[in-house]
């Protein structure tokens, strides 16, 4: 059955790899068997036979010269089309222009000329079949056709149904074989998407999105731009590796790695690469709001991260892990040159300069859960932003001490009413982001602060001390004498 259809393709492929010329053929075919009924039946002169030869050998002499020509297939297809209504033309005129004739006849041609696609090409070859047929007509001086068997009528007729059953049959095929492509086409696409996207996981979306708009290219080209730069990592995260299996210490990794990253995200961080337990992030390339946007961008992102690690202390508590890991960050703003680094073949879109360094060392100088920000950073949110100076540090490959600040929090969140509230001891852990809580489930949680309050509460009632009563004197026993 599978050869069956295979050959069944292979001989469709074959009939329909030359539509034109198949056409062609049906088309004069027909009249050659018009022509051979008029001479059996002595409706035509003799003379016909030269037609009858003409018709029988005309659509393989021109397919045979069609195949020598260089010229274009719709040029070949609207040249050969007007060579087609001429013959018509001179055929129908030389036997008076019967109707019956001429409307099968002008039907075929105009289908074929509407198939072509050419407006120009169908008006001049209707006007080379209409001219052909009014002068041949009167060059014969028949004035009237006589009147026509209904045997030539309906070989006419015969030939002209084969040939729209042909045309009906290739336009079939056709849309099997579009059905076809389109569905590999389809599975091509999907499949070219799939590695796209597999292919982008390696970098940046902004920088996938940028180089997929054709705002970027693939070339070694770098600038120079004003960037806001971050960079983070865990605290005794080392020490933690050499305590850990592979798996479960690879698993914390990746889930660390992704929770912050959708942080990052979140914020419009370009995400330049993880370093172990590491990441370096930018932003203010490939797009930026403004410095100053750009600062507040990464500085909220920073403080988000922070309260997010509260979060996962306590899910990594759940799992086992006793150590309370924290993050420590820095960030820094300045000119940095950003750009394709590498080789044709192999290339890192990144950032490199001072500015970069100067970031990698206010992380590196910050404490467990601290933020640290350089004084550009600190001109840029001190007005949304509460920071603490910290002094100057001494930081490798600077001369002089920088000055830095300690992010603190929002001004909003150290106010007199915060929506950020957290507090952690031994049996107790509160994390609260008031203005995250729905409306509807503030009222639930009242409840459960009131409730736990309230037992709070009562174990320390129930520690104090209670008044002792007076113990009552001591019974003398009484004193028996013993026998003398």
């Amino acid at each position: 059955m599978i050869q069956t259809d295979a050959n069944a393709s292979s001989l469709n492929d074959q009939l329909f790899s030359k539509p034109d010329y198949i056409a062609r053929c049906l088309a004069y075919g027909t009249g050659a068997i018009t022509i051979a009924t008029a001479l059996f039946l002595d409706h035509w002169p003799e003379s016909f036979v030269i037609a009858l030869a003409f018709f029988l050998v005309f659509p393989h002499f021109i397919e045979i010269i069609d195949k020598r020509l260089s010229w274009t297939r719709k040029t070949a297809m609207v040249s050969l089309s007007h060579i087609d209504a001429l013959v018509a033309g001179v055929m129908i005129g030389m036997v008076g222009a019967p109707i019956e004739f001429a409307a099968p006849v002008f039907l075929m041609l105009n289908t074929s000329l509407i198939l072509i696609g050419s407006r120009g090409g169908w008006i001049t070859a209707n006007s080379i079949f209409l001219l052909s047929v009014v002068l041949v007509k009167m060059l014969s001086g028949i004035s009237d056709a006589p009147d026509t068997p209904i045997e030539i009528i309906f070989s006419c007729v015969t030939g002209t149904v084969l040939f729209f059953s042909a045309l009906a049959s290739y336009a079939s095929y056709q849309s099997s074989q579009i059905q076809k492509m389109e569905d590999k086409l389809r599975n091509e696409v999907d499949r070219y998407q799939e590695l796209s996207e597999q292919v982008s996981r390696y970098v940046s979306p902004q920088i996938r999105d940028s180089i997929l708009s054709g705002k970027k290219e693939a070339i070694l080209q770098t600038q120079r731009k004003k960037l806001v730069v971050f960079f983070s990592d865990i605290v005794g995260f080392s020490s933690l590796s050499d305590q850990m299996d592979a798996d479960p210490l690879t698993d914390l990794l990746n889930g660390y790695l992704t929770e912050m990253t959708a942080i990052a995200m979140k914020y419009g961080g370009t995400i330049d690469k993880y370093i172990g337990d590491g990441i370096m992030i930018f932003y203010g390339d490939p797009v930026s709001k403004g410095i100053k946007r750009d600062a507040l961008a990464a500085v909220a992102m920073a403080i988000e991260m922070r309260r997010h690690m509260l979060k996962l202390r306590r899910k990594w508590a759940e799992l086992g892990l006793s150590t309370p890991l924290q993050i420590r960050m820095g960030i820094n703003t300045g000119y940095c040159t950003v750009g394709n680094f590498g080789t044709e073949s192999r290339m890192d879109y990144t950032i490199v300069g001072r500015e970069v360094n100067l970031a990698s060392r206010l992380e590196s100088n910050a404490d467990a859960g601290e933020i640290l920000i350089s004084r550009e950073t600190y001109e840029l949110i001190k007005d949304k932003i509460i920071c603490r100076e910290r002094g100057t540090i001494n930081a490798k490959g600077f001369r002089d001490p920088i000055p830095v600040f300690q992010v603190k929090d929002y001004r909003r969140d150290l106010g007199s009413n915060p929506t950020f509230m957290n507090h952690e001891t031994e049996g107790f852990s509160l994390y609260m982001e008031s203005d995250r809580i729905k409306e509807t489930e503030r009222m639930k949680v009242a409840e459960a602060l009131e409730k736990a309050a309230a037992k709070l509460k009562r174990p320390a009632q129930a520690a104090k001390p209670m008044p002792r009563k007076p113990a009552a004197p001591a019974m003398k026993k009484p004193q028996t004498k013993s026998p003398v």
